[in-house]
């Protein structure tokens, strides 16, 4: 058996990641190829929801935008 595989992500990273696979996991646009690959998504998204407070924060939004700010490519 093949060891766990470890992305790690920090706070900000994790967040926007968190953010775009909660509005990508709740699309009706998506097609998967193999129902797997949605369940991969969903055990991804709970993972996140877990270890983030700011998914619960009523400041979310404003957490959001910072962490974007935060992870997005300088000009």
């Amino acid at each position: 058996m093949q060891p766990n595989t470890t992305i790690e992500l920090d706070p900000d990273e994790a967040l926007v990641f968190f953010d775009w696979i909660h509005r990508f996991n709740n699309s009706d646009d998506i097609e998967f190829e193999d129902q797997a690959e949605q369940r991969v998504l969903w055990d991804i998204e709970a993972i996140l929801e877990k270890s983030l407070a700011a998914v619960m924060n009523p400041e979310y939004a404003r957490k959001l935008a910072e962490a974007r700010s935060k992870v997005r490519d300088r000009e």
